[in-house]
């Protein structure tokens, strides 16, 4: 499980709303934490509307102050202040994940649109894209609302492909760690939904097209009622459930509806930031998610491949 959680900071209030997380999640996992911030080229006076951290002993200083003022003492802490070089914020961050041995960055999202407006325009989109490190999205709460985090119930989203199971996995091992139930999600399209290079061929036939939509609904509860006897048989408390329709926003609603506290996908390795962000279900849950989004790259053979 998690064991090294990775924190990059700007120096905003909205980059802190990931603290209740932070905490939450090193204390259950017994991990440690460390937080970043990258010192950019020619950065900008103000970031969301604040006084943008430029220099690094001010910048070390904010870590300082942050770790001491909103993390448990328990909580093993360290700072980090690195300058940005080639490519900017995002590979820089991505690096020192890979020379820190991180295993989980923990990102504020922006409020109203996700992943792509966090510290400085696309570096998380970038970062998100590089698909080698699990990314835990965390939106910043309304005004006035609790901004506290917890891990009672992880909804998991399936297609039936087994390369997409390494998110099933984490989530598991998350749910023994926190004591959370999870629920197993499997959206079935209707004729309205199917892909676009499906629904030419449903049109000419939409009562074939039917049918075999329906049987599909009865391979997909072969299909989780297999993985619920599994997660069982490890004392995992769990659910399942199918979903009827675009599987990005029957997810949203069953996350909504459920009251889930995160939501875990499985995202394929890109190698370009636009093969990320190009429509695939992954990236619109989470720039639209108010529920806190887990992207779990794939790393089986294959999975490179959308």
């Amino acid at each position: 499980m998690y064991k090294h959680l990775l924190v990059p900071l700007d120096g905003s209030r909205l980059a802190e709303a990931v603290f209740p997380a932070v905490a939450y999640l090193a204390g259950k996992l017994a991990a440690r934490v460390t937080l970043l911030h990258v010192v950019e080229r020619g950065a900008p006076e103000t970031i969301h509307g604040q006084r943008h951290l430029t220099e690094a002993n001010q910048a070390k200083t904010y870590l300082e102050d942050a770790a001491r003022l909103t993390l448990p003492s328990a909580v093993p802490v360290e700072i980090h202040v690195v300058s940005s070089g080639e490519g900017g914020v995002a590979q820089s961050v991505d690096r020192y994940a890979a020379e820190s041995r991180a295993d989980l960055i923990v990102m504020c999202s922006h409020g109203h649109s996700g992943l792509r407006h966090l510290l400085s325009g696309s570096n998380a989109q970038q970062l998100v894209g590089c698909g080698a490190i699990s990314v835990l999205q965390v939106r910043p709460p309304d005004e006035g609302s609790d901004a506290s985090f917890s891990c009672r119930k992880i909804l998991v989203p399936l297609d039936g492909r087994p390369e997409h199971e390494e998110g099933l996995e984490a989530a598991a091992r998350l749910s023994k760690a926190c004591q959370a139930e999870l629920l197993l999600l499997t959206t079935v399209p209707t004729l309205k939904t199917l892909p676009p290079e499906r629904a030419a061929a449903a049109s000419l036939m939409p009562g074939a097209a039917a049918a075999i939509l329906d049987v599909n609904t009865v391979g997909a509860e072969a299909y989780l009622g297999d993985k619920l006897r599994s997660l069982r048989a490890r004392e995992i408390v769990a659910e399942s459930e199918i979903g009827r329709g675009d599987p990005a926003e029957v997810i949203l609603q069953v996350a909504e509806r459920s009251a889930a506290d995160l939501i875990v996908l499985g995202t394929h390795r890109r190698t370009g930031t636009e093969a990320f962000w190009s429509g695939s279900v992954a990236p619109r849950v989470a720039n639209k998610s108010r529920t806190p989004v887990l992207l779990v790259p794939l790393q089986m053979a294959g999975a490179a491949r959308s």
